[in-house]
């Protein structure tokens, strides 16, 4: 992908800025922010934008309010911990378009910056409503595009006021395309990626992508257990989805055909039908009542064996129920063997990152996206309408 337009090209001084961020960051029970990550990854731009006298405008949503007021999901703990990262207070307009928020924006003075309440409070957001962008843009004179988390989703932030005002990619936004644009086109070779998690039928298109770009594919995690029953493995009582037979058959002819070598486990760690510590099986095949919950040792040795070669990597997903430590190994010994090997590892989607982190293997990845569900669009070859509508450089 080319790239975008950049906010340091900008004329920023004494004009007001609306800068689109993904904050929807994890939370405690008692609403604090469980982690910063998001925060701190767009903290490069909003310095800039403060250096260069800007008054900016912050956008976000947090959470899935489904167009209502709901203080659960309202944005007061995500500035409480921004302002302590930027060092100065940063208001909460009670609204997003109405008298609170003009007031607000009215007070800002040069290099201070307006948190609007949280987008999804609104209906117009989701749907794209033309009426909302417009009393959007009103607001601003120019727009930033800093949530990468969110250019996949045609919305009123992300497509809607950048069509109507000046627009530029912040710089977070730049680092997402110049680390994620290598894995669609160009990737030095040997390129290996390992997808792990569930839901086969929602990943294919990501998993089909792949077939002619990367040499090898490691399969793990739920998302290996259609293709191990297509293959005839007992699985006990572990969950599989059904009615793939005939689509993990045609994945296969079309890596044979593509040249994508696909590997797959070898060998399981089980809970037993009573429950307890997890138990390896030396093959793919369970006793009954067992549920299959991570790799085993022997396939965590050939999944190594076939990273240890590649110049490129890409993950995606744990390789089993990490998040359990009776099921936490074969993520973390692939990952720590990772670290050890060189090249451009790159992790994306979901939950992996914060995996990762947990497991302590963190330093496994050159690159971690702060984006969900359009890192994984954007690696798949996707045309996000976040990006779309941005200048080109």
């Amino acid at each position: 992908m080319p790239g975008k337009r950049s906010v340091t090209e900008a004329s920023v001084k004494g004009r007001r800025v609306l800068v689109r961020v993904d904050f929807n960051v994890p939370q405690h029970p008692d609403g604090s922010v469980a982690d910063d990550r998001r925060i701190v990854e767009a903290l490069p731009t909003l310095k800039h934008l403060e250096a260069a006298g800007a008054k900016t405008i912050l956008l976000s949503h947090l959470g899935r309010p489904d167009g209502r007021r709901d203080p659960k999901f309202s944005l007061r703990p995500v500035v409480h911990r921004l302002s302590a990262l930027l060092g100065q207070p940063v208001p909460l307009a009670d609204d997003i378009v109405g008298i609170h928020a003009i007031e607000g924006v009215t007070r800002l003075a040069s290099g201070g910056f307006l948190m609007l309440e949280n987008l999804r409070f609104h209906p117009g957001e989701e749907s794209n409503d033309p009426a909302f962008a417009a009393q959007l843009a009103r607001l601003g004179d120019l727009f930033v595009e800093e949530a990468f988390g969110a250019v996949h989703r045609a919305h009123a932030s992300t497509v809607g006021v950048p069509k109507r005002l000046p627009s530029y990619a912040g710089l977070l936004v730049e680092k997402e395309i110049r680390a994620l644009t290598p894995l669609v086109h160009g990737a030095e070779k040997p390129y290996v990626a390992m997808m792990g998690g569930a839901k086969v039928a929602d990943k294919l298109p990501l998993l089909a992508s792949f077939l002619g770009r990367v040499d090898t594919l490691l399969i793990g995690g739920a998302l290996a257990f259609p293709f191990l029953a297509a293959d005839g493995a007992n699985l006990g009582a572990t969950g599989v989805e059904l009615g793939l037979e005939g689509v993990v058959q045609e994945f296969r002819d079309a890596a044979r055909s593509a040249g994508t070598a696909l590997q797959f486990p070898t060998d399981l760690v089980y809970e037993p039908a009573d429950g307890g510590d997890g138990v390896v099986a030396t093959g793919t095949d369970l006793p009954a009542g067992a549920k299959a919950f991570d790799i085993g040792p022997a396939t965590r040795a050939s999944f190594l064996k076939a990273l240890a070669g590649s110049k490129t990597v890409f993950w995606n997903g744990p390789l089993g129920l990490a998040e359990d430590p009776r099921f936490a190994a074969g993520t973390r010994e692939v990952l720590a063997g990772l670290a050890g090997i060189p090249g451009f590892h790159v992790s994306a989607g979901g939950d992996s990152a914060r995996v990762a982190e947990a497991l302590g293997v963190g330093g496994a990845f050159q690159f971690v996206s702060t984006g969900g569900g359009a890192a994984l669009e954007f690696v798949q070859g996707a045309a996000l309408p976040g990006l779309v509508v941005l200048p080109d450089a």
